[in-house]
């Protein structure tokens, strides 16, 4: 359900692997709980949430037992629909957004089009390995998952790096930084910013 005036809305997924239940609101300052069992995408979320300037409220069941891939992806499947719908016909955004971010060694690059077309991609050289239940691998599956369900063309790439912690940490940085550029709304931009007349 979402409000196009207020730009906000609100995903339920329940399946036979996760409950998740979030609230979105792109006018934000970070406020929200994140809940979702996996302490490393908490903090993940939080800095989305922050750099982004949203207002992200998480709460998440999983199988974790399984790993946490099934939570992960969920997790970024309803991030991306939240966006989706409060973002409503995408009249008068900024539409592109793109940052550069240090985090101490780490550096990473993000570049968002607010396309209506989900693509991600990621380039990144990540070891094998987590942080507690959380496999680095899943960086790329949560982007993954937010971009199509977002329907945004998301590129993310590392440029240099040796800590994988910071290597991740830059990454969410970066693409909160530029999306919170992308959902901006533009002053001058009267319509949808397109020739086709559509970004849904």
């Amino acid at each position: 359900m979402s409000n196009e005036n207020e730009r906000t809305a609100s995903i339920e997924r329940r399946t036979g692997e996760t409950d998740v239940r979030l609230s979105l609101a792109l006018e934000g300052a970070g406020a929200g709980t994140r809940e979702t069992g996996v302490g490393f995408l908490d903090h993940m979320l939080d800095l989305l949430a922050r750099h982004g300037r949203l207002d992200l409220d998480v709460r998440a069941t999983g199988d974790l037992q399984t790993g946490a891939h099934h939570t992960v992806e969920d997790v970024g499947i309803c991030i991306g629909k939240a966006l989706d719908e409060a973002l409503g016909d995408r009249a008068g955004i900024t539409r592109y957004g793109d940052a550069r971010v240090p985090m101490d060694e780490s550096r990473a690059a993000c570049a968002i089009d607010i396309s209506g077309r989900g693509l991600l991609v990621f380039d990144a050289s990540l070891p094998p390995g987590s942080i507690g239940t959380f496999d680095y691998e899943l960086v790329e599956e949560f982007f993954r998952a937010f971009a199509m369900n977002a329907k945004l063309t998301l590129h993310v790439i590392v440029e240099t790096g040796t800590n994988a912690h910071h290597v991740i940490e830059a990454a969410f940085k970066a693409t909160a930084r530029a999306l919170r550029l992308a959902v901006a709304l533009d002053p001058g931009e009267t319509g949808v910013p397109s020739t086709k007349g559509t970004l849904v």
